[in-house]
């Protein structure tokens, strides 16, 4: 990824070891153990920022999400996008640096209402989410079948802002954040695993929040 700062990338990854969880501004709760994770701490005052150190602005009308791989290939834009059925749902969020945030009020479009619009072809296992910036990460089609995975657009009642993906991010949150790709642009389905940016740098392949499955 030529155009990532290699500074940032660094600092990043040296959070994520450190797990500290703890920033300038973040309130941090400790619940009791149940609906929180292992080694996680609870966020009540904001949502933090982490990325590669890009943060791509591409106007909604400029938008464009692309099919690609072992499905027939198929560009929607904006407006089609918005035609597709729109759900909203609430759910936590489990980012990998340790911390979490409860009751996100997010609006988009869930993943099995969207493989309706597609023809996924048999062989397909896994899928590789393709980020404005660059960044990848890949996910196996069975963890998609859960019932709140979604392409989102809207957080709490509001246009998804450009540093936390928008215009349309993933949200698979089952799994830790760095699954769910910001500024979504592709998604590329695969008959065979490959692994994305952070996995391929020493992040577990599969991320589960509930197991810690942060590093291989």
């Amino acid at each position: 990824m030529a155009d990532t700062n290699d500074k940032l990338i660094d600092a990043k990854q040296k959070l994520a070891e450190k797990r500290s969880g703890e920033g300038k501004g973040i309130g941090l709760e400790f619940p009791a153990p149940g609906r929180l994770p292992p080694g996680q701490k609870l966020v009540t005052d904001s949502w933090p920022v982490l990325d590669l150190g890009l943060q791509p602005d591409i106007p909604p009308d400029m938008w464009l999400l692309k099919i690609s791989g072992a499905a027939d290939e198929r560009t929607f834009k904006w407006e089609e996008f918005l035609t597709l059925p729109q759900t909203e749902l609430v759910t936590d969020f489990h980012c990998v640096t340790t911390w979490s945030i409860y009751d996100a009020r997010i609006q988009g479009v869930l993943w099995q209402d969207f493989l309706k619009h597609l023809n996924v072809k048999p062989e397909a296992t896994h899928v590789m989410f393709h980020g404005y910036d660059g960044y990848t990460t890949n996910v196996p089609l069975s963890e998609l079948e859960q019932p709140d995975v979604a392409l989102i657009h809207s957080f709490d009642g509001k246009p998804l802002e450009r540093v936390h993906g928008g215009p349309v991010r993933m949200w698979v949150p089952q799994l830790y954040g760095w699954k769910s790709a910001k500024w979504l642009k592709a998604i590329e389905f695969m008959n065979k695993d490959k692994r994305g940016f952070w996995e391929v740098r020493g992040y577990h392949n599969h991320g589960n929040p509930w197991k810690e499955e942060r590093y291989s």
